[in-house]
């Protein structure tokens, strides 16, 4: 599974905004995602945005006071860039086309995806990253078809963490369980919800499911007496991971990142976790988790000097924050 995040998009509209003509005059989004991408491209170029609906009725989104002074004069033909998050079969990229070709605006126009399924895609002039199937976006995952095929935590994921006052594993908690706020609204039916949540608490948690009206094939939960023997055991996550493993599942979605490490490697398949947006795949997880437990080889000066010099400072701080989750 190809996954991106919101970030993860930024950095792609960086990489290209060379291929992209210096006197554009406007960006335009094509609702929804693409409003993203077209709202990073506008702060970068510092020029005017609007959305699909809005250029082909004549109208653009005011710019801030910070913004106007520097931006151009509108010219009579502008240059306009249209732009998509991503394309795959073309039907909205063609879509927008024909809508910009019936109002007749006058404009150059160029059409762009930030990430296209291949590399050329004869309705986008400009495609940033080639980011083929199956993928999955930041931004959208809660309306992905895939979600029927995923195994899905619950706390943090359909719904906020618990405190740790709420999580008392007595009154305070059960208040919890049936005031919890949603976090991700998924508008497909899930697959199986797994979750470390006890099974003694099956009838509150199915009933804020159901209340929240959350479509899901099973639920399956941790069969231990308390919270004590939950954390003594340290289930969380060889729970999950024995759970994955032995399913048909070719993806979970965890929230927290100690137990997306601990799930990938236990299942030896993927892990979206939430906390990071980072798809974590099951040779990082055994790496990071060896490092975690000690075992892992220990790295040369040399080496680290070496890795300095390559990746800078900057980006080898963040993949030693990466690491330690």
């Amino acid at each position: 599974m190809n996954y991106r995040s919101i970030s993860d998009m930024n950095a792609a509209i960086l990489r290209n905004m060379h291929r992209l003509p210096r006197d554009l005059d406007l960006v335009v989004g094509i609702p929804r995602s693409g409003m993203i991408a077209a709202e990073f491209v506008a702060l970068l170029a510092n020029i005017r945005l609007g959305d699909l609906d809005g250029y082909v009725a004549g109208r653009v989104y005011s710019a801030g006071a910070t913004k106007a002074a520097g931006m151009r004069q509108a010219r009579a033909r502008r240059k306009v860039l249209v732009i998509d998050d991503s394309i795959n079969g073309g039907t909205a990229m063609a879509g927008a086309r024909a809508r910009v070709a019936e109002a007749e605006p006058g404009d150059e126009v160029i059409f762009a995806a930030v990430y296209g399924s291949k590399p050329d895609h004869p309705e986008a002039d400009l495609i940033c990253e080639t980011v083929p199937w199956p993928r999955m976006f930041q931004w959208n995952f809660m309306h992905h078809k895939f979600l029927a095929q995923a195994c899905i935590d619950i706390d943090g994921v359909l719904c906020h963490d618990p405190s740790r006052d709420e999580n008392d594993d007595g009154e305070a908690y059960n208040r919890f369980l049936a005031e919890a706020r949603p976090l991700y609204r998924f508008t497909r039916p899930l697959g199986v919800l797994v979750t470390s949540r006890l099974e003694k608490y099956r009838a509150p948690t199915e009933a804020w499911l159901a209340a929240q009206g959350i479509a899901y094939e099973r639920l399956l939960m941790l069969d231990l007496p308390s919270k004590a023997d939950r954390q003594r055991l340290q289930a969380h996550g060889s729970f999950k991971g024995e759970v994955y493993r032995d399913s048909d599942a070719a993806l979970f979605i965890e929230s927290e990142n100690r137990q997306a490490l601990r799930i990938a490697e236990i299942a030896g398949k993927p892990v979206l976790c939430l906390q990071t947006h980072r798809m974590i795949e099951p040779s990082e997880a055994a790496l990071v988790n060896k490092r975690l437990r000690g075992e892992a080889r220990p790295v040369s000066r040399l080496v680290k000097k070496a890795a300095y010099a390559f990746l800078g400072q900057d980006r080898m701080a963040a993949l030693k924050r990466r690491l330690s989750g």
